[in-house]
């Protein structure tokens, strides 16, 4: 299994990035895990991940706890499935992606910049893996 964080736009804080990086770098040792920035239109995650499971992150959509993405992520590692998560740039999500997307996930009802967005989403994905093996991280 593998897990890829992709990232509409460039963030304007660094540290957003640096921060995310440090968790991807983390999950990294559980699961091959990457992140990238990518533009609509020019990077297709569709085409390019087919039999991967892709999360979008979307206010709308499903609100899981630490232990409900744990639970998701355990489950693609045990069926051989990548996970493909997405976060949405200023604008959210392009409309044509959500109706294809696996599962529409929410990581809170507040409203997030979605340079913070990147960060919590990689240290859930780090949770997650810390979770399923039992590490003291999550405590």
């Amino acid at each position: 299994m593998k897990v890829f964080l992709y990232y509409v736009g460039k963030a304007k804080d660094a540290n957003a990035n640096a921060m995310a990086s440090d968790y991807v770098r983390r999950a990294d040792r559980y699961s091959k895990t990457t992140m990238a920035e990518i533009r609509p239109g020019r990077d297709d995650f569709f085409a390019k991940h087919p039999s991967a499971k892709k999360i979008l992150l979307d206010p709308a959509g499903k609100s899981l706890d630490s232990n409900g993405l744990a639970d998701l992520v355990g489950r693609a590692e045990m069926a051989g499935h990548d996970l493909v998560f997405v976060v949405g740039g200023h604008d959210g999500l392009e409309p044509e992606w959500k109706p294809r997307a696996d599962l529409l996930l929410s990581l809170s009802a507040m409203t997030l910049p979605h340079e913070l967005a990147r960060a919590v989403l990689a240290e859930q994905i780090y949770r997650a893996f810390t979770i399923l093996r039992g590490h003291p991280y999550p405590r």
